[in-house]
């Protein structure tokens, strides 16, 4: 299906075979290279429906953005398109943008002061006069079914279609008398004309690119090192924004949620069971279970991302829960027991239930962590996560945990257990 955005730009939505089938990225990748290589010239963009809305609505659907400022135009854009050169020589970085747009041609009319105002007409009142007749005045309105339709009186079309007409235009002086405006005017014709764009009021070009088969994090460690040999004009500067400045605004906050979770969870603990040292067993487990969180993702080659950094904040309330769940089956034990037949019996009644709602939770998540169906690689690393983490969750609870809780107490040190009924 295709779609027509701009008088020379275009949409193409592309629906994929089902499965098997090569990945997406390296479909991407070879529409890129026979795009580049058959049909020199055009520039093209490839990114996934759903990225791309999310980019629509974040207004920066690139990865990479490095934000030029400068208060010279013309050299503002010879930066733009030498940084543009630079960063398409890093692997991995494709589909550049040296960010100048040309709005189109454009008209430039310099009014003599001095000649107009022998005329009588001053800049500003001869600009209402061109408006006039270049663009058309709205004289009335015509109603058409439950709709007013304005209707614009202007000069004929043939009178303005080129400069050598639109500087014979007549215009009127307020005294009544007609002259044309190339006799106060000089006409000059731009071709090519770039887009304004400002950010913070500051005259601004965006760089931007995309990336395919390397990680964010690399790619941009490897952009700011070329960055750092780009001559940039006096008073001029950069900045990177895109999906990396989003991402680590949202990292700041996902540390702090994930430490106040961490922080809550031990309150929970120490309230719980009024022991510092249990509390502190307890939590060491979702802790340690980052470890192999970090493991599987370098595995799986999934670089930290947001989705992957929730996956982690929700393990601690995972792994916690089902250190609960053992303890309090350890509670409930005969108090005659022996501490440390007490700590394996409470393990084998509680095996089987924890290797239960783990292997299910492993298997549902199972199939956004292959990838499986329409956009389950945005959630990919969530189940990446999480995964890694449930699956050292039953040796950690059942075997490090008694084993640690075990050597930090004393035979002295006991929990009030309920008695045996």
């Amino acid at each position: 299906m295709a779609g027509s955005t701009e008088a020379n730009e275009g949409d193409f939505f592309i629906r994929l075979k089902a499965q098997p089938r090569q990945p997406i990225e390296q479909v991407m990748d070879r529409v890129r290279h026979e795009v580049e290589t058959q049909v020199p010239g055009l520039e093209i963009e490839l990114d996934q429906l759903m990225e791309d809305m999310i980019g629509d609505l974040t207004s920066v659907p690139e990865p990479i953005e490095i934000k030029l400022y400068s208060d010279d135009p013309e050299v503002l854009q010879g930066v733009a398109v030498k940084t543009a050169a630079a960063i398409s020589k890093i692997p991995g970085v494709v589909d550049v943008k040296n960010g100048i747009n040309p709005a189109g041609d454009a008209l430039e009319i310099h009014v003599d002061r001095d000649r107009a105002a022998l005329e009588g007409v001053d800049p500003a009142m001869v600009t209402g006069l061109l408006s006039a007749q270049l663009s058309g005045v709205v004289a009335t309105q015509v109603q058409n079914s439950y709709k007013m339709i304005d209707v614009r009186v202007w000069v004929p079309e043939p009178l303005r279609t080129n400069v050598y007409q639109v500087e014979r235009l007549m215009l009127r002086a307020p005294d009544g008398h007609l002259f044309p405006l190339r006799r106060i005017a000089t006409l000059r014709s731009v071709n090519g004309q770039p887009e304004i764009n400002r950010d913070n009021l500051k005259r601004m070009v965006a760089v931007t690119a995309r990336i395919s088969g390397r990680d964010m994090g690399s790619t941009l460690r490897a952009v700011q090192k070329v960055m750092a040999s780009v001559t940039l004009p006096v008073g001029g500067y950069y900045e990177l924004g895109g999906l990396y400045q989003q991402q680590q605004a949202a990292f700041k906050g996902l540390v702090q949620v994930f430490l106040a979770a961490v922080a809550l969870v031990f309150l929970l603990l120490l309230a719980l069971y009024e022991r510092f040292r249990i509390a502190l067993v307890v939590m060491l487990m979702p802790l340690l279970s980052l470890a192999s969180i970090m493991i599987g993702l370098w595995l799986t080659g999934i670089e930290i991302n947001i989705s992957a950094m929730m996956g982690m904040t929700m393990i601690v309330g995972i792994v916690t829960e089902v250190a609960i769940f053992y303890f309090s089956e350890w509670c409930s034990l005969d108090p005659g027991l022996d501490r440390q037949m007490a700590l394996i019996t409470a393990g084998k009644n509680r095996l089987r239930p924890i290797a239960m709602t783990t292997l299910a939770a492993i298997l549902i998540l199972l199939p956004l962590a292959l990838a499986w169906g329409e956009g389950a690689q945005m959630q990919q690393p969530l189940a990446v996560a999480i995964i890694s983490g449930m699956m050292v969750q039953l040796p950690l609870v059942l075997v490090v945990m008694p084993l640690l809780f075990y050597v930090l107490t004393s035979h002295r040190f006991e929990l009030k257990r309920k008695p045996h009924p």
